[in-house]
């Protein structure tokens, strides 16, 4: 039995109302601009914490 790539048996689902996008984004206050600008540089500016890498030991 051959079916084509069109054929399902079953109906594709509607897409969610909140995933279609009909307006533009909002503009970020100058309040969150604000908090992202100082979160950005934070996050740039800290080490991040190494990972330990296993040892030969630790996996016996």
């Amino acid at each position: 039995m051959s079916s084509s790539p069109q054929t399902r048996a079953y109906p594709e689902p509607a897409a969610h109302p909140l995933w279609r996008r009909h307006q533009r984004p909002r503009p970020l206050t100058p309040a969150q601009q604000k908090r992202n600008r100082e979160l950005l540089l934070t996050a740039q500016h800290t080490p991040r914490p190494r990972t330990p890498k296993p040892s030969v030991e630790a996996s016996r």
